[in-house]
């Protein structure tokens, strides 16, 4: 994959557009949660150090082409200054006088960030004519928004067209870290796919028996793997019409001798609730009464097993329900080994999407994977092997 980063481009005295996603978590008109704000923190540094001038774009909410008070960017300023240790300003529009004047008023060692591009109907339609309105105001595009690339939107897409155009250091070690977990990898590749339900990730499920050693199922959706070989399952989560998709997802995975995990035993209970009494029993023998709710210490040590012998491990989604005690079990031992293996330097290990984060850190192990993307729809339609238009755009 050819693209260009900021070390690449000229930026010194250039007005840097650089697409962000600041679409963080508010509460009483605080962000509740930087996380995002922080991870784009080394792209800004690295403009200034270079002397360029970053200004911001970033959606926020969805205003549907309507300006919302209630969805103004303006309510990130302080997070912004927090993480940037320098003055960020702030613009009423992105595109038109408001915008060029705040430009043009941007001084060195500044920020400017513009307000929510989704106040406009030409962002998500990707409309040229606004695409062109943005390009007036900047010398070079930078995408560090990875978590936005799988949508074709002015900002994310047309932009980059129109400018020099490069990707971000958040973007740049997302699209590193995939590269080198699913397109190069070093093998053997295990892949944990978990989550409520197979219908979801069919699409992902079929790519990665293809692109993988070892696929591990768990989660809801390996109820409908295990009701698929016949298996009684009781009152657990389970798409009965998907058992005919998870038969042709086993019989894909046979033929390009990817090894499928399912669980051999499960920890089952007669309520959903913390503290509920529970037992662990054998996969084939969930009592009628009964929901599986997690996998067993035997599925663990396989699992185990498979990534001792890994030189790779994809992760995406929980084991089970991870959210309540006594099922976060089976998901914080499992990712309990994937993070002593990698701190050993014996694997790469690459997480994202969905619940998968809030698993990994409620196992205290996110920071001890190789990298740990925040993008949740544009992480998991890369595992899909589906082309992102953002992404993509960074290559013309």
């Amino acid at each position: 994959m050819t693209w260009k980063t900021l070390d690449d481009l000229e930026l010194a005295g250039k007005s840097v557009l650089t697409r962000v996603d600041i679409n963080v978590p508010v509460s009483d008109g605080l962000v509740t949660d930087a996380t995002r704000i922080e991870r784009i923190a080394p792209t800004v540094a690295a403009i200034l150090a270079a002397g360029g001038k970053p200004v911001l774009l970033a959606h926020f909410g969805r205003p549907k082409g309507k300006v919302v008070p209630g969805m103004s960017l303006r309510v990130t300023l302080d997070a912004l200054e927090r993480a940037f240790g320098v003055p960020v300003r702030f613009a009423e529009d992105c595109v038109g006088p408001v915008a060029r004047d705040a430009v043009a008023a941007l001084g060195d060692g500044e920020v400017l960030l513009l307000e929510n591009t989704r106040f406009h109907a030409g962002e998500e339609e990707n409309d040229p004519e606004f695409a062109a309105a943005l390009a007036e105001l900047g010398d070079v595009y930078c995408n560090d928004a990875f978590s936005a690339a799988h949508r074709a939107h002015a900002s994310t897409e047309a932009l980059a067209r129109l400018l020099p155009c490069c990707a971000g250091r958040l973007m740049q070690s997302e699209l590193r870290a995939l590269e080198k977990s699913l397109l190069s990898p070093e093998r053997p590749v295990v892949a944990l796919v978990g989550g409520a339900k197979v219908s979801t990730k069919l699409a992902l499920l079929g790519n990665l028996v293809g692109r993988t050693d070892v696929l591990v199922v768990g989660g809801g959706m390996a109820n409908t793997f295990l009701a698929a070989q016949g298996h009684e399952v009781g009152k657990s989560l389970c798409e009965y019409e998907m058992t005919g998709a998870a038969k042709e997802v086993l019989a894909k995975a046979e033929a390009a001798g990817c090894e499928i995990l399912l669980p051999i035993d499960v920890v089952v209970a007669g309520e959903f609730r913390e503290g509920a009494e529970s037992e662990v029993v054998p996969a084939n023998a969930c009592p009628s009464d009964a929901m599986i709710l997690d996998a067993g210490p035997a599925t663990i040590a396989r699992i185990a097993s498979r990534f001792e012998e890994a030189k790779t491990v994809l992760w995406n989604g929980p084991l089970g329900a991870f959210e309540i005690q006594p099922f976060n079990a089976g998901t914080d031992a499992a990712a309990k080994r994937v993070a002593a293996l990698t701190r050993a330097g014996r694997l790469l290990s690459v997480a994202g999407g969905g619940d998968t984060i809030a698993a990994l850190n409620s196992s205290g192990t996110a920071d001890d994977f190789t990298y740990v993307s925040t993008a949740g729809g544009a992480f998991l339609e890369w595992l899909e092997g589906k082309e992102l238009p953002g992404v993509a755009a960074l290559q013309a």
